[in-house]
């Protein structure tokens, strides 16, 4: 019996440290350690807060509306939010009105980090339950987005609608004025390749160049590269790889300064051969037009090539130019070029006329 009795009081001791024990007239409460609720004042309508432990007694004119509820603990490396925090003075005080109630600062957030076990006082929500702490790994990062002005940690004022990267590696502490709008990562440069990037907004590039909206240009070192705030991937570009039989017929978009340093205008066409590069990425304003097959001509042949080009790729119309063998020269237009619609006019230009010089008769006619 005595065995039985003890058993039956460490039962009843137990269930006090996690539900409330009532007497007969449901006026006495036993808090636990770690364990809070809230008593609402019937006549001063003022609800307010008890801690444990302690054995509350409630009066006549009182009224428990929450709990007793355990205490919200933070472990290390995580976070909860908590909207219409109360408000403290300078000493991390709870502040409160003249009837009273715990003053709140309403339609604001409070990330609370890891610390001692706390509890909510009344008109506290916990927006967000206790969530770890995001870790940015290497060769990624979070773009942030600011949604109220505020100054960082750095001293660094930021606006609404600002935009910036957080890198790893780290852990990400977030702040109430910062939403997280998605996770960039970098993209891997292998040799003979390129990623062309687009400026979403003015900004500055990593090589501290001002780019404008709408701006693309390419980054060809190799390696991992991670796109800023403003910027965005539009694709991965590979390399052509040119030998002593193949060359690029290029065109350009726009005038500007190709790769090895020179002006080209806007529609102008020019080839690229070994002698200028091994391999060659096309720039954003230059486009690849076809690989041109070289020309070869044995020693009983010569040809007349009408509006030859000069050595910076400029045609000279009304011009002729002869060409003896034994040689081997390129042109711009091959015979699986001719059929395309944009270059047509130039094919009747540039005809080329192969000639055996016993009887010079025509053997090869290019239109």
């Amino acid at each position: 019996m005595i065995n039985e009795d003890v058993g039956q009081d460490l039962f009843r001791a137990k269930q006090t440290l996690i539900h409330h024990v009532k007497t007969g007239d449901e006026s006495i409460y036993r808090i636990p350690p770690y364990f809070y609720l809230h008593v609402l004042d019937q006549n001063l309508n003022v609800t307010r807060l008890e801690i444990g432990p302690q054995t509350f007694v409630r009066q006549d004119n009182e009224k428990v509306v929450y709990g007793p509820e355990r205490m919200i603990t933070v472990p290390p490396r995580h976070y909860c939010i908590v909207e219409n925090p109360v408000l403290k003075d300078k000493e991390c005080k709870v502040v409160f009105d003249e009837s009273g109630q715990a003053k709140l600062v309403h339609a604001d957030q409070e990330i609370r980090l890891a610390q001692d076990p706390f509890p909510l006082y009344p008109g506290e929500i916990l927006k967000q339950v206790v969530t770890s702490l995001k870790v940015v790994a290497a060769n990624s990062a979070l773009r942030l987005r600011a949604i109220l002005d505020f100054e960082d940690d750095d001293e660094e004022k930021r606006t609404a609608g600002d935009e910036w990267l957080f890198e790893g590696p780290g852990t990400y502490i977030p702040r109430k004025e910062v939403v997280i709008e998605e996770t960039v990562r970098a993209t891997v440069i292998r040799p003979n390749q390129a990623i062309r990037l687009r400026a979403r907004k003015e900004t500055i590039d990593r090589q501290g160049v001002a780019r404008v909206t709408g701006e693309e240009w390419l980054v060809k070192k190799t390696g991992a590269y991670l796109p800023g705030a403003y910027e965005e991937v539009v694709d991965v570009v590979n390399a052509y790889v040119l030998t002593d039989k193949k060359a690029l017929h290029m065109i350009s978009l726009r005038t500007f300064k190709d790769d090895f340093g020179v002006t080209r205008k806007n529609g102008e066409e020019w080839l690229i051969k070994m002698t200028d590069t091994e391999t060659h990425i096309p720039n954003v304003y230059e486009e690849v037009v076809g690989v041109v097959n070289i020309t070869t001509l044995t020693t009983r042949q010569y040809c007349i090539i009408l509006d030859p080009s000069d050595e910076h790729g400029r045609l000279q119309l009304g011009r002729k130019k002869l060409v003896k063998g034994e040689c081997s020269f390129f042109f711009y237009l091959e015979n699986d070029l001719r059929e395309e619609s944009r270059m047509s006019m130039y094919w009747e230009k540039m005809k080329v006329l192969f000639y055996e010089p016993q009887n010079h008769s025509l053997i090869k006619t290019l239109r």
